[in-house]
């Protein structure tokens, strides 16, 4: 694997991005929400269960800019029509998937 992101990384977490409606998702990006931080205990059980490989992937994510994480978004968008990466991918998003990269460093740190 390479230290870039590609939606061949993306697609095995497909159903992640999907669990959440896309109407709903918007609402939560529009209000900035700190999804991490609502959703908590299911982000620590998912985190621990993580693989090396996974762990490798998320330290990728964590350490990319914004801007490549939704071109990503984009991409997979692209590839698929699924109006969640559509919404990610939204450049006026951006604050929102920063405030929930940063809510996830905290919780590896914890």
């Amino acid at each position: 694997m390479s230290d870039k992101l590609s939606y061949e990384d993306v697609k095995p977490y497909e159903q992640l991005f999907t669990a959440t409606p896309a109407f709903l998702l918007e609402r939560f990006a529009k209000r900035k929400t700190n999804f991490v931080s609502k959703f908590k205990s299911k982000v620590v059980k998912f985190l621990d269960s993580l693989n090396d490989d996974q762990k490798r992937k998320l330290d990728i994510v964590l350490n990319s800019d914004t801007h490549e994480l939704q071109a990503v978004m984009a991409d997979a968008y692209e590839k698929t029509n699924i109006n969640q990466y559509k919404i990610l991918a939204n450049p006026k998003y951006e604050e929102f998937i920063e405030l929930n990269i940063n809510e996830i460093e905290k919780l590896l740190t914890e």
